[in-house]
């Protein structure tokens, strides 16, 4: 879980960043506390739904968009491990 926690808030930060904003930009547009989107960022608090909610409006995307990025975050971290893992053999 604590993984998904994570790639959760790596790919809001990712999002953030492909805008051009700064976490105070993106708190504001959420309506959120920016200390506490740095937090989310660094995957170090689990937002509720709506939080989650807040944050995908606020960088243009939908729920199973945002949900679906951190599927594929997740994805490529297996497919790595996977790499890794027969390389060792």
């Amino acid at each position: 879980m604590k993984e998904f926690v994570e790639d959760f808030g790596a790919v809001v930060r990712q999002l953030r960043e492909d805008k051009g904003w700064s976490q105070d930009q993106l708190a504001e547009r959420a309506d959120l506390n920016r200390s506490y989107v740095g937090e989310v960022e660094r995957g170090r608090v689990i937002p509720s739904i709506v939080t989650a909610r807040k944050l995908a409006d606020a960088v243009g995307i939908n729920m199973v968009g945002l949900l679906l990025r951190c599927e594929q975050l997740e994805q490529s971290r297996l497919a790595r491990r996977i790499r890794l893992d027969a390389f060792a053999c």
